[in-house]
């Protein structure tokens, strides 16, 4: 009977021997948890809130100093192009400039007036060609209905007929138009 004892005293004691083993390990984790509750107890609702408060108010200051680095910047660039907006086209009729410089030093020595209107057209149709290249063109006025958009009633031309009633008679300033946008005004006789 003594080996049935000493066997049961093994069984118990190894039964006893785990559950010590994962008692201590169970302890542990229950003791963990409850030193982080505890921890967290012992943090003040009012030093939470600090703490986010803070952290939110450095995340302001730091939007508004972006914003207000960006909006200097973009005040900047703005005077920039105001001041320096037209420099593409002034380098653009530089050489236009320069051609009418040279024709009026050639017509000094000439007394020929064809060579002079012939000078005056070569630089007008290089000028006319420049502008189109900035987008800028005529506004059509040549038997074109009048349309208030484009064109400007200087005068009314009684008597042309039906067939010329709201149309364009004669253009007396030529009308111009960037990219599509009116930037002078045809002025123009309309048939009534």
């Amino acid at each position: 009977m003594e080996q049935d004892i000493h066997i049961d005293d093994e069984e118990q004691q190894d039964v006893p021997a785990e559950e010590g083993a994962t008692q201590p390990e169970d302890t542990q984790d229950g003791g963990t948890n409850e030193a982080e509750t505890a921890r967290e107890e012992e943090r003040d609702p009012l030093d939470v809130a600090l703490e986010e408060i803070a952290s939110l108010k450095d995340k302001y200051l730091r939007q508004v100093a972006e914003f207000d680095n960006y909006r200097k910047r973009t005040l900047k660039e703005r005077a920039e192009l105001i001041l320096n907006g037209g420099e593409k086209t002034i380098v653009a009729l530089l050489p236009v400039i320069d051609d009418m410089e040279r024709a009026m030093a050639n017509g000094e020595k000439t007394d020929d007036p064809q060579v002079l209107r012939e000078g005056m057209e070569i630089i007008y149709h290089k000028m006319m060609k420049t502008l189109e290249g900035m987008g800028v063109k005529k506004i059509v006025t040549e038997d074109a209905d009048f349309d208030t958009d484009v064109h400007e009633a200087v005068a009314m031309v009684p008597g042309m007929g039906d067939e010329k009633k709201g149309k364009v008679i004669d253009c007396m300033t030529t009308g111009y138009m960037l990219n599509d946008k009116v930037i002078r005004h045809a002025k123009v006789a309309v048939g009534s």
